[in-house]
């Protein structure tokens, strides 16, 4: 009746009462031939080997790992190149793997590739997360070979982790010797720019201004003294001159016979102090101040009518007539004279050195801005090259470490087990597979024998087909005879046969 109503779980109940045995018989057969076509199936085998990841024996903040990749990043990179043609194509060729059938290289390749298999493991110490190991197992049709190729492959494993990072190593510290000599030809080249300009701007750099400034007040007291001590000496110049003038002016004087003019001069200046003494006290026809007045009257009369004084010659002209202290007063101008010169020497270079020095002060920001610039350049280029340094002796002690072998390992905890039975084919995985398809092939056709029943065998079925309501129903109150059938497999269900007078439905509608 499928299809041809809703059913409801009544009816599923008595469709499975009534047609168990279409159920039964598939589901009891088919896992029996299931299991016995298991042992048509080739068996397989599966060695296996557990590689754990040893860390470096060496603490990280002795030195630091060259290798910093992840490992799972690093393993499967080793997988990509160990399952690679070249690698595994020699493997095939020495255990002879599929060479009983007609297979092509590509084919058994592709086959071996399917049949290894990589699985990493997570440990729950880990502290981040990392692989602390990975399986590696193989499948084969035979257990010793399958047990070898587990060997050889984890023996590349093990061998290409050692490759890789003694490459990584090695290629990082030649990369960084390249990058340190590039670095040390640039520092070079700024050192000596930078000794270049010091020894150009020398004075001017940057931290000499405050040298260059007590130097400019040192100079200023040393020109201040010289220029004072130049004064005087030029002072007591004119002065000795004036002396020799007039011991020479006294002797041409005494050797004509009058008196001195200084002597006159002198007495004049006499006479004139004591007339305003006199002035002060008395009057002016006091009788000493009217003979004062007098001798002074007298006395500039005979200063007037005295002859000129004869032309003195040079102070620098010696005479043979002249006295001790003409030719002392000589000597000392001379020596005076030797005295400017040099002060004035020394003021002159004084001078010259308070000019470099100014210079250097009013040049200095230029100065400074290219020394800032030079610098600057100088520092980095420093600061690169210690930082290759730095990393060029950590790469010499890693690529030590991978040397001495006390970096991170793979260690090989079994060697691949011998497997005693085959992995493959699973008698359970058959028996529960014909089970499943037993079950399923008894279900399709008792639904389908549902689908094209058309028999009446309840009040639902009635009103599906006549759409009319029913008056009564007439159960069996009768004893079923049973009636001999010409069917022989009834699978044990007896199927009575029933008298149109005895059948439970009757429906009357109109």
């Amino acid at each position: 009746m499928l299809g041809h109503r809703a059913l409801t779980f009544e009816d599923y109940g008595a469709i499975l009462k009534r047609r168990w045995w279409m159920v039964a018989i598939p589901a009891a057969i088919l896992p029996v031939i299931a299991f016995a076509s298991s042992y048509l199936v080739q068996p397989q085998y599966l060695s296996q080997t557990l590689v754990l990841v040893e860390q470096q024996k060496v603490p990280e903040d002795y030195v630091r790992p060259v290798v910093s990749e992840d490992l799972t990043g690093r393993l499967a990179s080793m997988r990509e190149q160990i399952l690679s043609r070249a690698r595994l194509m020699p493997i095939i060729e020495r255990f002879n793997l599929y060479g009983s059938g007609k297979m092509s290289m590509d084919d058994r390749i592709d086959l071996t590739r399917k049949n290894i298999d990589i699985k990493p493991i997570h440990s729950e110490m880990a502290r981040t997360g990392g692989l602390p190991g990975f399986f590696i197992s193989f499948t084969a049709s035979d257990a010793r070979t399958a047990q070898q190729v587990a060997g050889e492959i984890t023996s590349l494993f093990v061998n290409e982790n050692l490759r890789s990072r003694a490459s990584s190593v090695e290629g990082t510290q030649e990369f960084l010797q390249g990058q340190l000599a590039d670095a040390k030809r640039n520092l070079d080249d700024q050192d000596a720019k930078m000794a270049a300009f010091e020894q150009k701007y020398m004075g001017k750099l940057p931290g000499e201004e405050a040298p260059n400034m007590n130097m400019i007040s040192s100079l200023n007291t040393q020109l201040d003294a010289t220029t004072q001590a130049l004064a005087r000496m030029e002072q007591d110049r004119s002065y000795e001159e004036a002396m020799l003038t007039q011991q020479q002016s006294v002797a041409q004087t005494i050797d004509r016979g009058g008196p001195a003019p200084q002597a006159q001069q002198a007495e004049l200046q006499s006479l004139l102090n004591e007339e305003a003494d006199l002035t002060k006290r008395y009057t002016d026809d006091y009788p000493d101040v009217v003979a004062v007045r007098r001798k002074i009257k007298d006395l500039r009369a005979e200063m007037a009518s005295a002859p000129p004084p004869a032309p003195v010659p040079p102070v620098s002209a010696p005479n043979r007539g002249d006295s001790p202290a003409v030719l002392q007063l000589r000597a000392q101008i001379r020596s005076l004279d030797q005295g400017i010169a040099q002060k004035r020497h020394e003021q002159g270079q004084i001078s010259s050195q308070l000019k470099i020095y100014q210079d250097r002060i009013s040049s200095s920001p230029m100065v400074q801005e290219e020394y800032k610039n030079l610098t600057r350049d100088y520092t980095t280029a420093q600061a690169f090259y210690d930082s290759l340094l730095k990393n060029v002796n950590q790469s010499k002690m890693a690529t030590d470490l991978e040397k001495r072998q006390q970096g991170e390992q793979f260690k090989v905890m079994d060697e691949p087990n011998l497997p005693d039975e085959p992995s493959s084919p699973k008698r359970s995985v058959f028996l529960a597979g014909g089970l499943a398809a037993g079950l399923g092939l008894g279900l399709l056709l008792v639904a389908w024998i549902e689908y094209r029943d058309t028999a009446l065998r309840s009040e639902r079925d009635i009103w599906a087909f006549t759409k009319l309501p029913t008056l009564a129903v007439i159960s069996l109150t009768g004893e079923m005879q049973p009636v001999a059938t010409k069917q022989k497999w009834t699978f044990g269900r007896r199927k009575p046969k029933i008298a149109a007078a005895g059948k439970p439905l009757m429906n009357a509608g109109g």
